[in-house]
């Protein structure tokens, strides 16, 4: 108790400064006010909006190109709405997981519920369903043995709820990443979703962008390509912090022409790469060389090509979480539709926000965190500081062994499709 309240006395300066409070033992402490934790995780979902609307229209038409600026789509505030788009409604699946089962919930949970959703999928998604609809339960549905696009871009496009809901606690992002990450993919493709679930929950306590980029790489193994890959990308940066396309340049020739680092890429590795590493690299250089403004943050990461309409969502969710809810351009928030539901799920966007408010309080208990609050009635998050550890090395070209694992009959009579 008399910890308890050595913090409470301290939350007005520390709310005020960001510094750590440290209890009277060795734990130290981030604090966040609810009011602020809900500022930037509203901004965290418009940003994935905007990023995917405005990019969508240049989705896989550059391939292997930059694309040109007179290509840049004209941004219009309706174009918000997105409701109906993968980069959003996958993710809403394994939040209302979540809610039925609690931050607890289990990859076979997971499964059944991922195994009867009824939108439609691509890739590492597509096969990792068909897998968990034939009985074969994670994490073997998403193993390179049964999943030939475990290295593609899916976890990291669908990995932005498990930073939202996790502000400052990366342990949970790969918990989650454990829990619904290996349904689908693996390796490289496993850790793209670590690395961008570790940078939101970063952005909700800083704002440096590459502060953000390196604890998103804390998340992941320093042997991996990924890691490879965004150092890369990093120091590119410093090398040419002016021109971006210098940089694009030296992604494109090592990431994408270079077969030694395409070894599980899908299809004939031609011009489509839909890889986690490069399109990692697109979202990072949206954020670098973007320098802290959404409209030129989304305007590289999408004319970096390839999925430029996931990448851009990346990039704009992250950054705007930095920001918060009342530092965005209206332009951005005027013509949003709240009551409008997103495609196959119980949630419209003022739903998503309840459902992530309710889940990040969970977290917070779950990671020995306390919700305190102060003589006026103000609530704060007391969350304990995470050295995140990244697991060992796995790569989808040497994979390690499968698992063996199966759903049971009374699971597997859960799942409403079979394949």
């Amino acid at each position: 108790m008399k910890s308890r309240c050595f913090i409470f006395s301290l939350l007005f300066v520390l709310v005020q400064t960001g510094s750590f409070a440290q209890t009277e033992g060795s734990e130290r402490y981030r604090l966040l006010s609810a009011r602020e934790y809900e500022e930037r995780m509203t901004a965290a979902w418009i940003g994935q909006m905007v990023g995917v609307g405005w990019g969508v229209p240049t989705e896989f038409k550059f391939n292997g190109v930059m694309v040109p600026e007179k290509e840049f789509p004209r941004w219009t505030p309706e174009t918000v709405n997105q409701f109906q788009e993968d980069d959003l409604y996958v993710e809403m699946t394994f939040l209302h997981t979540l809610e039925k089962y609690g931050i607890d919930a289990t990859p076979r949970q997971a499964g059944i519920d991922f195994a009867n959703s009824g939108y439609e999928l691509w890739h590492a998604n597509k096969f990792g369903r068909q897998n968990l609809r034939k009985g074969i339960a994670p994490p073997d549905s998403g193993h390179p043995e049964y999943n030939s696009h475990a290295d593609d871009i899916d976890y990291q496009i669908e990995a932005d709820y498990s930073g939202i809901i996790a502000p400052g606690m990366p342990s949970i992002v790969l918990k989650l990443g454990d829990t619904f990450g290996r349904m689908m993919n693996y390796g490289d493709g496993l850790y793209g979703g670590l690395f961008v679930g570790a940078m939101y929950s970063e952005a909700f306590f800083e704002s440096s962008i590459e502060a953000i980029i390196q604890a998103g790489l804390k998340a992941i193994p320093e042997q991996s390509q990924y890691h490879e890959c965004i150092s890369d990308v990093l120091r590119w940066h410093k090398e040419n912090p002016e021109d971006w396309t210098k940089s694009w340049e030296k992604i494109n020739e090592k990431y994408h022409l270079n077969p030694a680092y395409r070894k599980f890429s899908c299809g004939d590795r031609g011009a489509f790469n839909i890889d986690a590493k490069i399109n990692g690299a697109y979202v990072v250089m949206g954020l670098l060389y973007g320098e802290g403004n959404p409209d030129k943050t989304i305007e590289i990461a999408t004319r970096c090509g390839q999925d430029s309409d996931c990448n851009p969502s990346s990039a704009a969710g992250i950054l705007f979480t930095t920001l918060g809810i009342n530092n965005i351009p209206e332009k951005f928030t005027s013509a949003l539709k709240r009551d409008v539901a997103y495609s196959h799920t119980p949630y419209t966007f003022d739903g998503l926000l309840a459902i992530c408010n309710e889940l990040t309080r969970q977290a917070v208990v779950y990671s020995g965190g306390k919700i305190l609050h102060d003589a006026e009635g103000t609530e704060y998050f007391c969350i304990p500081v995470q050295e995140v550890a990244a697991g060992a090395l796995e790569q989808c070209w040497e994979p390690g062994p499968v698992a063996n694992s199966r759903f049971t009959e009374e699971e597997y009579a859960q799942i409403l499709t079979k394949e």
